[in-house]
């Protein structure tokens, strides 16, 4: 087998940064280090305790000004700290004022500390490879922290990030436990839908997104199992998301979808605290389609049998032969999905340390039940360790992370969804006297049969970390991050025999049993160099290093059936026949080099370039390797002489950028010759069969990125606008290039001359409303307008993508058929007959485009605190396009959205809803099937949602030692949309819509 190297090339770049790197470095060694103030008074103890006005705050760095001595409050806030009587304190708590006060001869200082409205500006962003102060930042990064993420009753990061992030757009696919979520930022880049997820990186390693189910073994339809549910939110501090060319550039050919940034919780200095909250809860689908009651379905389908000239029912029509009770009346969607989710919480942490080390050792346990009739259940638990240490000199740090979680779902194999919606509403009791199954004379195929068939999964995730770092000269630093992830799951779906009427007498050898096996493995080492010098009134810093990462991937599906007994279904060697649907082993290797210079100039003109160079074995040898970069540049002109006294202009900054980034995300090996198991026996050997050409030009992906945005903060930061504008070009797509039968193959993998363009307007304000010692109450609002476009597409006419993307429009579209009405005189839905040929026809009349992009999202967010009292609550809003929900065709035997009702029932009638067939009106079933693909089928599916609220209260106690809180959170609230079929956040007709939640607990600490 031909082997790649990926050093070509990159070791030329490497040495010589390195050296130019260590001249240009001129130490100058001092006996003095550090000069500070040694008093000849007599030094006292000074103590005292450090509050917000209500409660204590833990963590506060306290120093002497002058000195290197530092201390550090505990979690009751207090502190102690030995100076001299004439010395000055210092106060420093991330997101407060900073305070100076003089000892005076004190010995007993109490502190109130208050949030610093400026603060804003200098709090640290963590930027990846690097961090810098939010007011120096010339990229564009959204960042939630944990004080947002804990507020939500969530097991899925992507959960918390929802309504939170202007340009990031993230839909819940599912309500099933377990299920996933779909997350574009700024927009779809790639043709292939399945190569727009952005990169993550959980504390420096990154963490590989690629779905780890099979289609035929989950239940969590549409999206298969996400590895992202590994991932507690509980575990998290900050998450940043990075969008333009200046921020993701440095991660090069995995930055053109954005980068999600995770940061862990990690230790604080000070008293060990043991934190520990409990919260249980319950969960119900967001909202029910309003569907036909027994009297409406009956009408329906008499009026059905009329229209179609039937005077006697069929003996099959058991809805309204009378085989049914036609008084009967059950809401199948309350029967299936009107169950209550039970939801239990439980989380622990143990954290402290001095001020050289800090540890931290969580754990977290979760149960969630379904909706679905049944004990279904999953569950989820983890443990995470984090320590962070430094040496008394401060030159040498050393930082450690590892969690380990598990994931066990047992639900349905089947979802119900479907049954519940499309059942007629008098269809038999599901269970007989007995308690068992009612097939009801074989009537019917009862829906709880499924309920014998299981999915079951079983996730294993490790995740670890480590970041080691020395001083080696002043101002340069060696630096290396390590990183290893380990992930197994698998996962079945069975179909035993008892899913079947017992009447046809089916036994064991009918049940089935789908197996999905993979395992994942990486590991990555980045060493780093980092410089930074004042020259004058700049300053001037480097950063230099490489990535080398490996990933292993092993998956196998396999099918089996015939078994001698339903307990042995798990045991494949019992099975009469056993298929391999798909066995491979892939290995990934990625190799790279990045750089960053940053100029700051007198605080006020800001120059960051970027660079990497990467390499890839998932491209041809002569396209390995690719070059990407980014220049960013801010003027905070709110510094300029000319500004520096203005009262109500408190912060200004003009931010610009410009670069590429890359997208390898096509999978492995697809520019290679490769062979695939047959699966057949031929003489007794399985054959191989050709799978894929080779196409050694198959090169990456480029996106170009534009952005330009004003920062500006008024009133002291009191009030707080970002306004940004972004163009993304994403070219050389990479697409399967459709070939002649001919040749073997449907396709070739290949670069495609094609071009979509992303643009758009990200806003965000933030206002602090009130700010006072008992009451504060801060609003954030983001908006985000954005339009997607194909620019490009040679060929597209003659190629097999010509009936489903247009140039100039969205990548997101539907084409359609031209609704025009019900015709007055027959009952019939018509349509545009485009192309004048006297019938509708397809492609011809098929040409309506319909843009199913949101065309703006956003979410306003409210903080209040008032003594002990906390309330935080967001409401989402998307506006946009989707189709109504379609049950088949009105008239036969099948429930239907209570909207069809007004059906056309005699010549000149004017109704909005066509003709009722059983089938027999061939115009009638044409025309329901071209409405479901025309202009009438789309409806307005903008929805506001109270998508979280939380409340707290922190409970006065005597003791000084423990704090309790009690807290009632809520997800999925309210929902207030015109979309009339049931949840708009995601319209599908087969799978659980998203789940109403609502969760109390109690949290100690102490």
């Amino acid at each position: 087998m031909k082997t790649f190297s990926l050093n070509k090339g990159l070791g030329a770049l490497w040495y010589p940064l390195i050296l130019s790197l260590y001249f240009s470095v001129t130490p100058t060694y001092s006996n003095n280090t550090y000069r500070h103030k040694l008093s000849i008074q007599q030094q006292i103890q000074i103590s005292g305790k450090i509050t917000d006005g209500t409660t204590p705050l833990s963590g506060v760095s306290i120093s002497v000004k002058g000195q290197p001595k530092t201390a550090f409050s505990d979690f009751d806030g207090k502190y102690t700290i030995s100076a001299a009587p004439d010395d000055i304190l210092i106060f420093t708590y991330l997101g407060f004022r900073t305070l100076t006060i003089p000892v005076a001869g004190r010995s007993v200082i109490n502190v109130v500390m208050q949030e610093n409205a400026t603060s804003l500006q200098e709090v640290k962003i963590n930027a990846g490879y690097y961090s810098v102060k939010n007011s120096h930042s010339t990229g564009s990064i959204s960042k939630i922290t944990s004080k947002s993420i804990e507020t939500q009753p969530v097991t899925n990061i992507l959960a918390t990030m929802q309504g939170r992030m202007a340009g990031v757009s993230i839909t819940q696919t599912t309500g099933v436990p377990g299920g996933g979520f779909e997350i574009k930022i700024r927009g779809q880049n790639s043709i292939r839908p399945d190569a727009n997820a952005p990169l993550y990186v959980i504390d420096g390693v990154p963490y590989s997104s690629d779905p780890i189910g099979y289609n035929q073994t989950s239940t969590t339809f549409p999206t298969v199992t996400s590895p992202l549910n590994s991932i507690n939110p509980a575990t998290i501090e900050s998450i940043e998301v990075l969008k333009d060319a200046d921020a993701t550039s440095i991660y090069g050919s995995r930055g053109a979808n954005g980068v999600v940034l995770i940061t862990t919780k990690k230790g604080k200095a000070g008293k060990t605290a043991v934190n520990i909250k409990a919260t249980t809860g319950v969960g119900t689908v967001t909202k029910f389609m309003k569907l036909m009651n027994t009297e409406q379905y009956l009408a329906m389908r008499r009026q059905a049998f009329i229209n179609d000239g039937i005077t006697s029912y069929p003996s099959y029509a058991y809805d309204v032969n009378g085989t049914w009770d036609q008084n009967r009346y059950t809401d199948w969607q309350e029967e299936f999905l009107g169950g209550t989710a039970q939801i239990n919480d439980f989380q622990g942490t143990l954290s402290g340390g001095s001020d050289k080390t800090q540890f931290l050792l969580s754990s977290t346990y979760h149960t969630e039940s379904t909706v679905f009739p049944g004990d279904f259940i999953y569950k989820k638990g983890g443990a995470q360790f984090n320590m962070n240490h430094r040496s008394e000199d401060n030159k040498f740090k050393f930082n450690f992370s590892t969690g380990y979680n598990i994931q066990d779902n047992d639900q349905p194999a089947f979802d119900l969804t479907p049954s519940a919606r499309y059942l007629a509403p008098n269809a038999p009791a599901v269970y007989d006297d007995a308690g068992n199954l009612n097939w009801e004379n074989g009537t019917w195929q009862n829906p709880l049969r499924y309920l014998a068939a299981t999915f079951q999964s079983k996730t294993n995730d490790l995740a670890s970390s480590a970041v080691l770092s020395y001083e080696l000269f002043p101002n340069v630093v060696l630096k290396s991050n390590f990183g290893f992830t380990d992930l197994r799951h698998t996962e079945t779906r069975t179909a035993p025999s008892t899913v079947y009427n017992p009447a046809y007498h089916l036994t064991s050898a009918y049940s089935s049993v789908y197996v999905n096996n993979t395992e994942r493995q990486s590991w990555i080492v980045e060493p780093q160099i980092n410089w930074e010098k004042e020259l004058g009134r700049g300053k001037i810093g480097a950063l230099f290093g490489g990535t080398f990462q490996n990933q292993n991937t092993t998956r196998l599906y396999q099918f089996a059936n015939g078994f001698t007994s339903n307990s042995l279904i798990y045991d494949l060697a019992s099975a009469s026949t056993v298929r391999v649907l798909y066995s491979d082993n892939t290995l990934y290797k990625y190799q790279a080099f990045f750089g960053r210079i940053n100029y700051n100039w007198n605080q006020k003109y800001i120059l960051n370039l970027t660079g990497r160079r990467d390499g890839s074995s998932r491209f041809g040898p002569d396209k390995q390797f690719a070059n990407f970069g980014a220049i960013g540049m801010a003027w905070l002109f709110s510094k300029e002489n000319f500004l520096k006294e203005n009262t109500w202009l408190s912060f200004g900054k003009l931010r610009a950028s410009y670069g590429t980034t890359g997208n390898d995300q096509i999978g492995d090996y697809q520019f290679l010759n490769t062979y695939a198991s047959s699966g057949v026996l031929y003489d007794s050997n399985v054959g191989l069969q050709p799978s894929r050409l080779f196409n050694p030009d198959f090169g990456w992906e480029v996106n170009k990125k534009l952005e330009a945005a004003l920062e500006t903060g008024f009133l002291q930061d009191r009030i707080f606008l970002t306004a940004a504008w972004y163009q993304n070009h994403s070219s050389n797509q990479l697409v399967g290039v459709p070939l002649s039968g001919t040749t073997g193959f449907q396709t070739l993998q290949a670069n495609l001359d094609a071009t979509v363009e992303n643009t758009g307007w990200e806003l965000t304000l933030r206002t602090v409303n009130f700010s006072s010692q008992n009451f504060n109450w801060t609003t954030n609002l983001n908006l985000t307008l954005a339009q997607n476009k194909l620019l490009r597409f040679p060929g597209l006419e003659a190629s097999s993508y010509n009936q489903q993307y247009r140039i100039g429009e969205p990548l997101n579209i539907k084409l359609l058929y031209q609704y025009t009405g019900i015709d007055p005189q027959t009952g019939v839905c018509q349509f545009a007959d485009t192309n004048n040929d006297g019938t509708i026809s397809f492609p011809e009349d098929k040409q309506t485009v319909a843009d199913l992009n949101p065309q703006y999202f956003g979410g306003l967010q409210n903080q209040l605190t008032y003594q002990h009292w906390k309330l935080d609550f967001l409401f989402q809003f998307v506006k946009q396009e989707n189709y109504n929900y379609s049950v088949g065709i009105p008239g036969q035997m099948s429930n239907q959205p209570i909207r069809m009702i007004d059906s056309w029932q005699q010549a000149g009638d004017n109704a909005t809803q066509q003709i009722y067939t059983t089938g027999y009106n061939d115009a009638a079933v044409t025309a329901n099937y071209l409405y479901t693909d025309s202009t009438g089928g789309i409806t307005d599916a903008s929805f506001i949602r109270l998508k979280n609220i939380a409340l707290s209260y922190d409970v006065p106690l005597n003791t000084k030692n423990v704090r309790c809180q009690l807290i009632l959170q809520s997800q999925n609230l309210l929902t207030f949309s015109k979309y009339k079929d049931g949840d708009p956040e995601f319209i599908s007709s087969g799978y659980l819509p998203p789940l109403k939640i609502i969760t109390a607990g109690m949290q100690l600490t102490f």
